[in-house]
């Protein structure tokens, strides 16, 4: 009995994962190529940019300070129950209803 097809079997099986192997790197390469590429293209783009504004150009506080956040309570204002489906056209201005201060915060 000849054992001759079994050592061509085991060369092609290796030969099989030399390939893969090589496969393998090359795509390495080639992700690593694009993420260079990647890179100059945004440094390319970032040069074209208007470079950020300087300290004078910055934003400055208003004259009366910094602004304050108002708290409201608004007034409860129901929506109408019906036997048909309201669309916000039928809705009879709400949500304009006046508003009230609210009351001030303690321990703030």
């Amino acid at each position: 009995m000849s054992t001759a097809w079994i050592d061509i079997a085991g060369t092609d099986l290796a030969i099989s994962r030399g390939v893969v192997g090589v496969g393998l790197a090359l795509a390495g390469v080639v992700v690593v190529a694009l993420l260079l590429g990647a890179v100059r293209l945004g440094a390319r783009i970032r040069r074209r940019e208007p470079p950020p504004p300087r300290p004078a150009e910055q934003p400055r506080l208003p004259d009366g300070g910094p602004v304050r956040e108002v708290l409201e309570n608004r007034e409860p204002n129901e929506v109408p129950r019906g036997r048909h489906r309201l669309t916000p056209h039928r809705l009879d201005g709400h949500g304009t209803a006046a508003t009230r201060q609210a009351p001030p915060r303690r321990g703030r």
